[in-house]
């Protein structure tokens, strides 16, 4: 399998038992939908088959898939372990500091414990004591990290603390990229990656979406500066998850992971200017979409050696 420091051949996913969109993180992930008490049941049994097809659709084009089971009923986000942990090809696992308080129980040994078995880990920076400080930083939800330049483009929130940034940073060898994003309401976005992806030579980005036209030029700059084919998005396309995508390695060469209505809300244009690059692979996530997250958030990547 062709190596690519910025697609990943191995994911681990979470298919969850309970899901339902989290009341506790509501008030700033404008992207969440309500959702009626009769529905709930509905869609969790939807969520639970969409992750099944998903990881049995990566799998089949040769993406190594770690699918661990959440029977759990206090944590509705397990969904989306890519918050929680990341891990690097220097052999290094990050875990990170979560704002709300039930997405702290989400953190699993078990899976870092076979993570540890079967690749080479170097060590692990444990970042979660930070909570006690109200410092919070939600690993590749926060940060967009283009891991071939070593930046990480971050988006200023209650989810992603400037100093803590600076400390991952310094500690994993990125430049930090900051700036205030925020939609067409004027609500702060509350993760960098839905409203940017970077692939290893394309970025998909919601530019109008960044606040300070300073901020902007520098962040396009960057993305021009490392010879990024720069895919545009609006913020209609942001709010169908056009921005949430993850770039991964199949057998046949890299492809984009995206949901069916990021897909459907790309523009033919787009499309092609992807397709120079990827294959485009898209899922039905619209249950799990309720929750305000989509592909890129349910799919940790694994960048360690066996």
């Amino acid at each position: 399998m062709p190596h690519n420091q910025q697609a990943a051949s191995v994911v681990a996913m979470i298919r969850p038992h309970n899901f339902f969109p989290n009341t506790q993180t509501a008030l700033d992930n404008s992207f969440q939908t309500k959702v009626k008490d009769a529905d709930k049941q509905p869609l969790a049994v939807n969520a639970y088959q969409q992750v099944t097809t998903m990881a049995n659709k990566l799998t089949s084009i040769g993406i190594k898939v770690y699918l661990y089971e959440d029977t759990d009923t206090q944590t509705p986000d397990s969904v989306f372990p890519n918050n929680w942990f990341s891990t690097h090809s220097d052999g290094t696992i990050a875990l990170y500091p979560m704002y709300p308080k039930n997405r702290r129980l989400e953190r699993r040994m078990d899976l870092i414990q076979q993570l540890q078995h079967d690749f080479n880990v170097r060590q692990i920076i444990d970042y979660s004591a930070w909570e006690q400080s109200a410092i919070f930083l939600e690993g590749t939800g926060a940060m967009v990290l283009d891991h071939i330049e070593r930046i990480a483009y971050t988006a200023r929130s209650n989810r992603a603390n400037q100093q803590a940034l600076e400390l991952f940073c310094k500690e994993f060898n990125y430049t930090p990229i900051i700036f205030d994003a925020c939609d067409d309401q004027g609500i702060t976005v509350y993760h960098t990656n839905v409203m940017m992806c970077v692939g290893s030579d394309f970025a998909l980005i919601g530019a109008t979406m960044i606040s300070s036209s300073t901020e902007r030029a520098k962040v396009m700059l960057q993305l021009k500066r490392t010879k990024k084919t720069i895919i545009e998005l609006s913020h209609q396309q942001i709010a169908k998850f056009c921005g949430n995508a993850l770039q991964l390695m199949a057998k046949n060469g890299p492809v984009l992971a995206l949901s069916q209505s990021a897909y459907n809300a790309l523009h033919s244009g787009q499309i092609a200017a992807l397709e120079r690059h990827v294959e485009l692979v898209p899922f039905d996530v619209s249950a799990i979409e309720t929750a305000g997250g989509s592909v890129r958030c349910m799919l940790a990547s694994i960048h360690l050696s066996k």
